[in-house]
């Protein structure tokens, strides 16, 4: 599992570490002032970035070749977990639904390490199936094997990190090579499947919907989040009130400004500045991952990165997209600023990955026959003239 041999250094995506570098340490200046100065508030968040980095480097070494070989105990060790959240689950009155489990002193979300885990399962699933994909009993396992997480996660109900799921999971499926006629069929289906969950929602759920299409509906009640987290936005500007100096984040008027409304703190405090320094930093890291996905020819690697760059793109979409009233208000945090130690680790497990991915040298497949291994090291005409 651990091979270094199959790793070169030289080949390490400098410009994704450092970007990595900067949202994290940029992420804590920013959690710092969204918790008032409070060091021992972020002390947890400190420690899980710390030890992300460490993860960071142990993966850097794991041969993802061999390693995809446990895919399925992998997948059972997430849908037990998300399966005893659904029975033991906590948080449904503070949050909403119950995502959390709890085990003495330590809570964590489940679901925020299943996705890395299904993003894992899918990747390996669909390499060993590489070239059977479009046949009917292949994708229909592959889609249950997507599908039961996303079932369990909405009946949390967790219906916002349901979403991020499905996008990564047909980001997948696209790069994994599915037909088009099958891409119309499944997005049918989730059109029709999103407008019949749209007209059964109820409370809260159907209040984040009302207040997104009018704004101006409930601003001081079920739309008082957006409205203030607007305001936090707009009186930043260019440059910001000043680090620690937001009214709206140091008075407490934006509710949940540590984890969903981040940026609000960071676009008063900072401005458009900030913001900008911010997004320009999240969108090297989402195209340096794109260019792993396009530089290499092994298949696992492709669609295990290109599933973790899902993730990172609607997390930060959604996240900036609901504050600025672009999207609808859901509980999705942002990678490296939200506070969640779980959510934290996991965002840099998966940069690990992504890591060791760029340094991971000749595809090499235990499955796969030498005849296939040829085909995909050698130039096709080599291979001919062998014939």
């Amino acid at each position: 599992m651990f091979n270094l041999k199959k790793k070169n250094l030289k080949q390490l995506d400098i410009l994704l570490l450092l970007s990595t570098i900067l949202l994290s340490v940029y992420g804590l200046f920013v959690l710092y002032s969204a918790y008032a100065g409070k060091l021992g508030a972020i002390k947890s968040q400190i420690f899980s970035t710390l030890l992300g980095f460490l993860f960071i480097i142990i993966i850097c070494t794991l041969d993802l070749d061999v390693l995809k070989k446990i895919y399925k105990p992998v997948y059972l060790v997430c849908v037990i977990l998300l399966g005893l959240t659904v029975i033991f689950g906590r948080g449904g009155q503070e949050w909403g639904s119950d995502s959390w489990l709890v085990l003495g002193p330590i809570s964590f979300q489940p679901s925020e390490i299943t996705k890395v885990g299904l993003i894992f399962v899918l990747a390996s699933h669909m390499d060993k199936y590489r070239n059977r994909i479009n046949e009917l009993p292949v994708l229909l396992a592959t889609l249950i094997i997507a599908g039961i997480p996303v079932f369990l996660i909405m009946l949390q109900p967790d219906f916002g990190t349901a979403m991020v799921y499905l996008f990564f999971i047909a980001i997948m499926l696209f790069v994994g090579g599915l037909d088009w006629k099958w891409i119309i069929i499944l997005m049918s289906l989730a059109i029709v499947a999103l407008i019949f969950l749209l007209l059964n929602l109820e409370g809260y759920k159907a209040n984040r919907i009302l207040d997104f299409l009018d704004p101006s509906r409930d601003t001081s009640g079920s739309g008082w989040q957006q409205q203030q987290g607007l305001i936090a936005i707009g009186s930043g500007m260019l440059r910001g009130r000043g680090y620690m100096q937001g009214t709206q984040a140091q008075y407490g008027y934006i509710p949940e400004k540590e984890t969903d409304y981040i940026f609000s703190v960071l676009a008063e405090e900072l401005g458009f500045i900030g913001a900008i320094v911010m997004l320009v930093l999240f969108a090297l890291l989402i195209f340096r991952l794109i260019a792993i996905v396009k530089s290499s020819n092994n298949l696992f690697i492709s669609l295990l990165v290109s599933g973790i760059c899902g993730m990172f793109f609607i997390h930060i979409f959604e996240n900036v997209g609901m504050t600025i009233g672009i999207m609808p208000v859901t509980g999705i945090p942002l990678p490296f600023f939200s506070y969640g130690g779980t959510f934290q680790l996991i965002s840099l497990i998966n940069i690990g990955l992504c890591l060791s991915a760029s340094i991971q040298k000749t595809y090499y497949d235990l499955d796969t026959s030498q005849a296939e291994i040829l085909t995909i090291q050698r130039p096709k005409s080599l291979v001919e003239k062998n014939n």
